[in-house]
């Protein structure tokens, strides 16, 4: 081989892989150019809230952003795969623990960076443990591995001579905050376009209908649930990265709390996990809803989060988005049935006026 054939190896290389770039974008259906620029739309006109408020609906824009990157998150793992995690609070305390640990040493956009690196890692390491069990077990395991780290942090922080927490005073605005998370939200969607698009995505569902027929197919159905655990998980830390200047005061009883783990869960399922706009159907009547729950009854919080549980799952298993579509396959059944039944009786009308014609 020539050192010209050399150097137009990593040349056609590139060409070929631009040339996959472009085929893949021109696969893109005009429904989805449309879908795609009104997404665009919506986080436009989303984004102008600071603008509109600064405060009540302000913070309850920044809690719906927050919940909407964590349910969509989430449902990228759990939707296709059927996996249902807890442990959203672990990966959601880490980051916001990696920001308080280092906000007085590290710039707080390299302390985001290293927020994200660490629930990465952290979620690699227990996906390559855990993800090769499945059901209730991988359900209580996750449950169990929030507060193991909780306690951990508790223990740290008691060697160290320190009960409380820790504070992470930086002056961001909740204008800056909330822009923060729409962004986020918006990379989360897109990413879970493409993932939805890809051979990834492909394998998900299979893994999602059969495991076992997708392990016979040749399929590595491990490292395929620990890729996408590991962006989940991600996610998650970034989130409470983001949102440790907002708390101002971080404790492991807050950082970790699987309040947040569970409120994740019933908002996805609320809103529905096969649809990746599914989530925010659910987080935004869920938190506006939890607001006034939290404000008029602070001492039944705990009874009531279960008593929305069990409703959703033993009314609408498959979410908002499920029932709408269920509803509209039953209307779409109907309408190709009174269709079916009178064409017979129309051809013999037409029949007969030919007949009388004639």
């Amino acid at each position: 081989m020539t050192r010209e054939d050399k150097r137009e190896r990593p040349a056609s290389g590139a060409l070929a892989g631009a040339a996959r770039i472009i085929r893949a974008a021109a696969h893109v259906s005009g429904r989805e150019r449309r879908a795609v620029a009104i997404a665009g739309l919506l986080v436009v006109a989303v984004a102008l809230l600071p603008l509109a408020s600064t405060g009540y609906l302000l913070s309850i824009g920044v809690s719906i952003a927050m919940y909407t990157v964590l349910a969509t998150s989430w449902a990228l793992f759990s939707g296709p795969t059927n996996y249902i995690s807890l442990g959203t609070a672990a990966f959601f305390g880490i980051g916001m623990y990696v920001v308080a640990g280092g906000i007085g040493l590290v710039p707080y956009a390299v302390l985001v960076v290293l927020a994200a690196l660490a629930g990465a890692l952290f979620a690699a390491v227990i996906g390559l443990a855990t993800l090769r069990i499945s059901g209730v077990y991988f359900v209580i395991f996750t449950l169990g591995m929030a507060e193991l780290i909780r306690q951990i942090v508790s223990w740290g922080q008691a060697t160290m001579g320190s009960q409380a927490g820790l504070y992470v005073l930086t002056g961001m605005a909740d204008s800056t905050l909330y822009w923060l998370l729409v962004i986020l939200a918006a990379f989360v969607y897109f990413i879970g376009w493409r993932i939805g698009r890809s051979r990834l995505g492909f394998a998900l569902r299979i893994i999602g209908n059969d495991e076992v027929v997708a392990v016979h197919s040749g399929i590595n159905t491990a490292r395929v649930k620990v890729v996408l655990f590991v962006i989940s998980s991600t996610f998650a830390s970034l989130t409470g990265a983001f949102v440790a200047p907002r708390w101002s005061y971080v404790e492991p009883t807050l950082a970790f709390s699987p309040f947040i783990s569970f409120q994740v869960v019933i908002m996805a399922l609320l809103g529905g996990v096969h649809r990746l706009w599914g989530p925010l159907l659910g987080v935004i009547p869920f938190t506006v809803l939890w607001e006034l729950i939290s404000a008029r009854f602070p001492a039944q919080t705990t009874l009531l989060l279960g008593v929305a549980f069990l409703l959703i799952v033993y009314i609408i298993p498959n979410g908002v988005v499920g029932l709408v579509e269920d509803m509209m396959r039953h209307r779409k059944g109907l309408l190709g049935a009174l269709r079916d039944g009178m064409q017979p009786r129309l051809k013999g009308l037409l029949q007969r006026g030919k007949n009388s014609n004639a």
